[in-house]
């Protein structure tokens, strides 16, 4: 017998027989519903059969008999209401419990986010994407679709997704391209680290979205439900679709605060701030510069993250502020990183051990943060050491500053486009989708190894836009994506250890040594962070101007 939970309330099976009651009775359920036709096939026990078996050993039963394939809006109304009319737990059977999971799935479209109803059913074994228009029109059969088609839809106006729509238009000026994206305000992230310094204002680090969505390209201002490859469709929010030609999917990733316990609770507030939230960075520069003696504890949660180094350049940044302030001594700093080392690539470490050392910091690996409790300044961590016993310790700080845990957006993580991990499923070199041919996908949220950074998404848009106009024209591929990824480690104020890698943590600096050397901290490569970067970022970036970031050409050997 296959009984597949979907939640507290209900688990969904293929067709059972009489022989099985007592056994589900013995699980806990209560109630039990058929929702297969009988006769559908002979060897299958009709349901008044059931019926009399599963009332002998206590169980109520219902018979919601659906036809294959044809899952009416009536049919889920019946099976929404016995939900709410039989005593449960339930278990729901038709011949493999897909119609059941659809039913499920349907009558909690008006109370559940589409990506929970898929994430549930996905984690049972059942695909409901099919069904994913009908329930973000709360669970009816849409009567108009309002089809729109774009050559180009673009999921996502952050970083990558702008730099991508810019360098197609930038390539094919008559190209139609629309990005997807609810958001008003559009943000230069990597400047939130200098925020939390007190170097960068907060509002510098702000436009409006409108400003910026290339000339030409039309915004759609909306979030999207879920994904229709099959179909090349995008279902929004309140069931419009949007048709494409060509697919880039780019929305970033999703800070999840909730899952540290008691952390959403008490951020911005008793000592508890993060330089990874924009209203947040300037409480981090509040607590540093009033900060005089006590415990600064500073978190990094299990890759990946976007921007690997920004954990500890928010340590750097605070400990050399209270060394210029002369209180160093007296404050206790604390780096609880739930990896082993303090940066993947290690030819950067001697550089950052010294800043360290200079700032008394102790490391420690292999703590992940789990919980929070902002009153009693108290922090816990679960400690993982290999090759010993897993424990929990808790911590107490006066100021602790945040690296959320983060994931795939949850749209992505239940859609066709996503591998196991929930990344959008790529190829490394060309960012095209490995399933689907007129999907490709850059920055944050696919799973390519690289560093998830805006330096990374400036090289990755090039690549994506050069073979995207390859596409159109018929050709395979032209450009391929090395994983280059830069972090600009601020280990003082006027500092800084600029990391510059592509895949298997290969060096690759964009400057001559004389100039920047990476491995050191260089003024040279602080004035570039400061005064350089933000401007490139808004002006070409932006814009479609690949300042340095011209795509590789392909080898035959990138596509295999």
């Amino acid at each position: 017998m296959d009984i597949r939970t979907i939640d507290d309330t209900l688990s969904v099976g293929p067709q059972i027989g009489v022989a099985d009651l007592a056994e589900i009775r013995r699980q806990g359920y209560r109630s039990v519903i058929c929702n297969r036709p009988d006769a559908e096939s002979a060897d299958q026990p009709g349901h008044a059969e059931i019926q009399t078996m599963a009332e002998d050993v206590g169980l109520e039963f219902r018979y919601l008999p659906v036809t294959a394939g044809k899952v009416t809006d009536a049919d889920a109304d019946a099976f929404a209401a016995a939900l709410r009319d039989l005593p449960g737990p339930v278990f729901a059977y038709c011949r493999t419990g897909t119609r059941s999971a659809t039913l499920w799935s349907l009558a909690q479209a008006e109370s559940r986010p589409l990506p929970e109803i898929l994430g549930k059913t996905k984690a049972a074994g059942y695909d409901m994407n099919g069904v994913a228009r009908r329930i973000t029109n709360a669970g009816r059969t849409p009567t108009n679709m309002g089809d729109v088609h774009h050559q180009v839809v673009v999921i996502g106006g952050g970083a990558g997704g702008i730099s991508v729509a810019a360098s197609l238009k930038a390539r094919m000026p008559g190209l139609d391209v629309a990005i997807i994206d609810p958001a008003d305000i559009h943000y230069y992230q990597p400047g939130w680290t200098m925020v939390g310094g007190g170097i960068f204002e907060a509002s510098d680090t702000a436009k409006t979205m409108g400003s910026l969505i290339p000339r030409g390209v039309h915004w759609i201002k909306a979030a999207v439900a879920a994904f229709e490859p099959e179909n090349d469709a995008v279902v929004l929010d309140g069931c419009r679709v949007v048709k494409y030609d060509r697919l880039v999917v780019c929305p970033g990733l999703k800070l999840d605060w909730g899952a540290v316990e008691g952390l959403e609770e008490t951020l911005g507030r008793n000592g508890v701030t993060s330089n990874y939230r924009y209203d947040l960075a300037p409480y981090t520069w509040k607590l540093v510069s009033e900060m005089s003696r006590g415990r600064a504890l500073f978190t990094q949660p299990p890759m990946p993250i976007k921007c690997a180094g920004a954990p500890q350049k928010a340590l750097y940044l605070s400990g050399d502020a209270w060394r210029r302030r002369g209180v160093l001594k007296d404050i206790d700093i604390q780096f609880m990183n739930a990896g082993g080392v303090l940066f993947g690539v290690k030819d950067y470490v001697p550089a950052l051990m010294e800043y360290v050392k200079k700032y008394d910091a102790t490391l420690n690996f292999f703590h992940n943060l789990v919980a929070i409790d902002g009153s009693a300044k108290t922090a816990t961590f679960k400690v993982a050491e290999p090759e010993k016993e897993p424990r929990e310790v808790a911590v107490e700080f006066d100021i602790i500053h945040v690296c959320p845990p983060q994931t795939a957006p949850d749209f992505i993580r239940v859609s066709p486009l996503a591998d196991t991990a929930g990344w959008v499923d790529v190829d490394q070199a060309t960012l095209r989708h490995k399933r689907f041919d007129n999907i490709w996908s850059l920055g944050d949220v696919m799973n390519a190894p690289n560093a998830k950074t805006a330096a990374a998404a400036r090289k990755q848009a090039p690549t994506v836009a050069e073979n995207i106009v390859a596409d159109i024209g018929g050709h395979s591929p032209v450009a391929q994506y090395d994983g280059y990824g830069s972090c600009p480690l601020t280990v003082e104020r006027g500092k800084i250890v600029l990391a510059e890698f592509g895949y298997g943590g290969a060096l690759k600096p964009s400057f001559p040594s004389w100039l920047i050397d990476g491995t050191k901290p260089t003024r040279a490569a602080w004035l570039l962070k400061e005064r350089i970067l933000p401007p490139v970022y808004w002006k070409a970036m932006l814009r479609g101007r690949e300042w340095m970031a011209k795509p590789e050409k392909v080898t035959a050997r990138s596509t295999d």
